[in-house]
């Protein structure tokens, strides 16, 4: 068997996997919150009981550095040496959350994955994947000729680039606010969907009835927000998910461009798929493909959104396999195929 885990700020999602006739096959996996434990060792403990996984690999947020990454929002250091050594898991590995999405893209199927936009799909090249969640992550998949290799960046903590009043005026909004550069994830995010809402109330002066900062006072703010803007209920809100949407194709363009991603560009995280009838209506790939003389190029661009929660546990445990089966020459997956 194989453990992956989706490591977070605030919960680490579990999972033991096997391969069936080469394809994951989940044998259990559960979700538990980060802050309760003392570290990640307790709560993999807690979950394996009496299982003995072959290898290991954990998706984490934030640069891995030899093996190594100091959490920013856990006091958490982990050491995949370390983890191995207390967990008596022969191969462990940690990998930038992102990279681990990268690697499941490979993984999903059909129904996991809607296209936003066909482009050119005759393209082969590289491929990019931006993702909204708690904060923004980026990531590169590059085509070597055979397959797509996921690499990490820290892209989502870029300088954010205003493109019109409203946003020149949000980004002098948010420097008051934070007393400081910001980034996209500034904006881009779960933090930025609650950041434009307070521009819009605050400075663009959009009425907040007393039911909606009711509502907002007890429940998710982010949820409340997409709900009334995605029914119409809400002019604030509306305004909020529209400026939301449109500076995220943008950096999903930003990204592309960077990346030659002529092959696609993938949009991951949580908030996409919650969103999705937003992303549809022409926002997104409106500001996707506003580049100017290189409009054409993103035109050009395939563009899906992934609706596969778990893609990143997938990615986590097919890169364990992998890097497992070089080091050992003992292949889980090319092993469970029926010839």
């Amino acid at each position: 068997m194989i453990l992956a885990g989706d490591v977070g700020g605030t919960k680490v999602d579990l999972a033991l996997f096997e391969f069936v006739d080469g394809n994951l096959n989940t044998v259990r996996e559960k979700r538990y919150p980060a802050r309760d434990y003392s570290g990640l060792e307790e709560i993999v403990k807690e979950f394996l009981g009496a299982d003995a996984p072959t290898a290991a690999c954990f998706g984490v947020p934030g640069p891995v550095r030899d093996g190594r990454l100091r959490l920013t929002n856990l006091p958490w250091t982990l050491d995949s040496r370390e983890l191995s050594q207390t967990l008596g898991i022969q191969h462990v590995f940690l990998i930038n959350d992102l990279q681990a999405n990268g690697y499941g893209i490979a993984e999903l199927k059909a129904d996991q994955v809607y296209v936003l936009s066909e482009g050119d799909a005759r393209q082969i090249g590289n491929r990019a994947l931006i993702s909204a969640g708690t904060g923004l992550g980026e990531a590169f998949m590059i085509w070597d000729g055979r397959d797509y290799v996921p690499y990490p960046s820290e892209g989502g903590h870029s300088d954010f680039a205003p493109r019109n009043e409203d946003e020149i005026d949000l980004l002098r909004f948010l420097k008051q606010k934070y007393n400081g550069r910001i980034s996209f994830e500034r904006i881009v995010s779960g933090q930025g969907l609650t950041n434009i809402y307070e521009f819009l109330r605050e400075v663009r002066g959009l009425e907040e009835p007393v039911w909606l900062a009711e509502r907002l006072a007890v429940e998710d703010p982010n949820a409340v927000i997409a709900e009334l803007a995605l029914n119409a209920k809400s002019e604030i809100c509306e305004k909020t998910l529209d400026m939301f949407v449109s500076a995220y194709g943008a950096e999903a363009g930003n990204l592309a461009l960077k990346m030659l991603a002529v092959g696609g560009l993938y949009v991951g995280g949580g908030i996409a798929p919650k969103i999705l009838e937003k992303l549809k209506d022409g926002t997104f790939m409106k500001a996707f493909t506003d580049k100017g003389r290189l409009s054409q190029l993103l035109i050009n661009t395939p563009v899906r959104v992934i609706l596969e929660s778990r893609t990143a546990l997938l990615g986590a445990a097919a890169y364990a396999e992998a890097s497992a089966a070089l080091m050992s020459g003992i292949s889980l997956r090319a092993g469970s195929v029926k010839f």
